[in-house]
């Protein structure tokens, strides 16, 4: 089963320059959670945004390029297609990034986990919030974090079902 985790503005923004146009501790935090023990799906970009290889977790890297080496332990693929695979495990599978990926795997996915950042940011890199039609909100919980006074809304979408 694949799904999404994003942290967004209100308006879209999710990244600046190659990276995430903030590090706010409680997003972080509630990445790790969502992530641990899956398998996280990313494009090139995303990975090289890491701190290193997050532990607990399968990184699957898809890019174009065929001659780039990445860690013992990454899986790397060359076609969105190969990743179509993860659409029949019964585990969840996690798009974790960047703004291309999104872009194709939202009709694919199953679950989304949004945060929603309630500060603007500038970026040059955005999820697209109108394909959000095909979802229901199934939970939010706002919290807010401390270290950096920014509220966050935690949200959960599920798929619409086909009739």
């Amino acid at each position: 089963m694949l799904s999404l985790i994003v942290a967004t503005t209100e308006d879209g923004v999710i990244g600046k320059e190659g990276t995430l146009a903030w590090r706010i501790p409680k997003d972080l935090q509630y990445f790790k959670k969502m992530t641990m023990g899956k398998t996280m799906v990313m494009g090139r970009k995303t990975f090289e945004s890491l701190p290193g290889m997050l532990p607990g977790r399968k990184h699957v890297v898809l890019t174009r390029n065929r001659d780039l080496s990445f860690p013992e332990g990454v899986e790397v693929l060359h076609d969105l297609e190969e990743v179509m695979k993860y659409k029949e495990y019964p585990e969840e599978v996690m798009i974790i990034g960047g703004g291309e990926l999104f872009n194709y795997f939202l009709p694919h996915c199953e679950k989304l986990y949004i945060t929603y950042v309630k500060k603007e940011f500038q970026g040059d890199t955005y999820f697209p919030l109108e394909k959000l039609k095909d979802f229901t909100e199934v939970n939010r919980e706002t919290m807010l974090d401390e270290h950096s006074g920014i509220e966050l809304d935690f949200t959960v979408y599920q798929k619409k079902e086909k009739i």
